[in-house]
Order: structure tokens, then sequence, then C-alpha cells
């Protein structure tokens, strides 16, 4: 299977020969993938360098004369470190856009923690107007990505090396799909999360809803899945900052009795290398680690 960050190039390669108003922005990562591309589009695939800040100047000027800009990094390179340039260039220009990062919470350990971006989707959260995917396999990232490049708002999309072994049906304002139905408590897991959710939560009496897009959040999905019920117990598996969605599913819940535990990548920096599996395991996202966690909220 390719990976997620593959079939982005592909597909977006295609689509430049598809979409006259489509173009590329990049600071150096992917540039190798995208230059048969570049050589078709010289004027549509713009490679800045490592200049992380122009890069969204860049991608958001372009969107200001009509084109639809696909703006590509990793993330802690996307997000992070050009955050006031996505604010402004973007939001207070009230422009849009595409975003399409790579390297997720750890993909590439290696790189230390200047390439890890667990807190992006809790650092895009405080802008408005965002719509944030998190897909779980290369076909979704597929999808996902060609709806967003038929609007005109500004998108969000976290790629990983992370995948589920399936793709499952997204896109077209889905919400929140359920994989498996149960009556003692909701567990939601988010874009890669999915695989390690079944096997955490096998032979537990617990639904299981998928989500990849996150933002909007779908408080109506999450309600039917609770139900009306004398109280609810939801259980947030994200792949990046623990916690990032647990004030969307209070809200939405407001008016039920109910709990929510919010599990993801934690706030300690973990200082050693490793492979992305062991990070997983480190954080308690890893099938054990998950049903300890979920079981002792559930029992408590």
């Amino acid at each position: 299977m390719d990976t997620m960050r593959d079939r982005f190039i592909a597909t977006t390669s295609q689509l430049l020969g598809e979409e006259p108003r489509l173009a590329v922005v990049l600071a150096d990562i992917s540039a190798d993938g995208f230059a048969p591309a570049r050589r078709a589009h010289p004027d549509r695939v713009i490679n800045v360098g490592i200049r992380e800040q122009l890069l969204i100047g860049a991608g958001a000027g372009m969107a200001l004369t009509g084109m639809r800009p696909i703006v590509h990094t990793f993330a802690s390179f996307l997000v992070e470190r050009p955050f006031e340039q996505v604010k402004l260039d973007f939001g207070h220009q009230g422009v849009g856009g595409i975003l399409v990062s790579a390297g997720g919470s750890y993909d590439w350990p290696a790189g230390g923690f200047t390439h890890m971006a667990p807190g992006d989707v809790a650092l895009l959260d405080t802008l408005d107007g965002w719509t944030v995917h998190v897909p779980g396999h290369p076909d979704e990232a597929e999808a996902l990505l060609r709806e967003a490049v038929d609007g005109d708002d500004r998108v969000y999309v976290r790629l990983s090396l992370q995948a589920n072994r399936e793709a499952r049906p997204v896109g077209g304002g889905t919400g929140f799909s359920v994989v498996r139905e149960g009556r003692g408590g909701s567990v939601v897991a988010v874009g890669p999360m999915l695989d390690n959710v079944l096997a955490a939560t096998e032979g537990l009496d617990v639904s299981v809803l998928y989500a990849t897009t996150v933002r909007p959040f779908d408080a109506a999905g999450l309600r039917r899945a609770v139900g009306a019920g004398p109280g609810a117990d939801v259980v947030l598996v994200e792949p990046y900052l623990a916690g990032t969605s647990t004030a969307r599913a209070n809200e939405a819940l407001v008016e039920l009795p109910h709990r929510v535990l919010g599990l993801g990548v934690g706030r300690a920096e973990l200082r050693r290398y490793g492979r992305m599996d062991e990070h997983l395991a480190a954080h308690g996202l890893d099938p054990q680690g998950l049903r300890e966690r979920i079981t002792g909220f559930l029992r408590a």
C-alpha cells in the first residue's frame, strides 16, 4: 500500500492538469516527488525553499488572485512555525486554501522534536473557519483532497505514515460513522487510530465511531450515538495532543449527564528517537495501552 503522502503527490500532480486555477507551494519537502509536475506546470508548482513564513504568504497571495493553492510541508513547519501568517494571510484576509501536512505527531522520530507536531490541530483550533481532515488511509486522503480542491474554503489535511488496513467512506458531510454498536459507552477513533481502537475494544460492549473530519465537530452524530439515556461515557482517541476535542464533546453533550476522556499524545516530550510504534506505546495509544485506559475509565 502506498503512503498518504505518496497518494497526495500523485493525486495533486494529476489534478494540476485538470484544474487550471490549482497551484502547489512547497518548502523543499516533497520537492522531488513534485519534480515532474513542476516541469509540466512551472508557473503553478513553486518551491520557496526552507522559508515557511514565505510559504504561507505566497499561498495566500495566490488565493487573493483567485487561485486555489495547496501549501505543503511537515506539520511543524506548516502550522507551528508560520502560525502568524496562517492567522493573518489566510484568516484575516478571508481567503481560502488547502494546507496539507506530513510528519504528523511523530512519523519521523529520528528528526527530533523539531519535526514533530502533536499540537497542530489544537493550535489551528484557535482560529475560525478551518475545516480539519485527518484521514486514516491513502484512499481517504485522496477523497478528502479532491473534495477540498473543489471548494474555496480553508482546509487542513493532516497526513500520516500510520494508516488503517482498510479505507472507509469519507467526505460529503458524512460526519462520524458508526463502526461498531454497543451500550456501555462510545469511543471516537480519529483517522489512523481506528485499527488500534477496534483491537483495544474487542469484546467490550461499546460503540466505536470513526472520524476523519474533526472540524467542524460532528456534535449531532455524537449525540445520536450516545442516545437519550441517563448518562453518557465518551472516549476520544486522537493521533495528536490529548484532549484536543474534549471541549467540543462537552459542548455537544451539555444537556446530558456525561463523562469525557480524551486520549492522545501526552504533553511531556519524549527525548529518545525510537520508532513510531514505540512512541504510540509510550503515549498509551497502542491496543494494550488503549484497552487499559478505556476499561479503567468505564469501570470507574
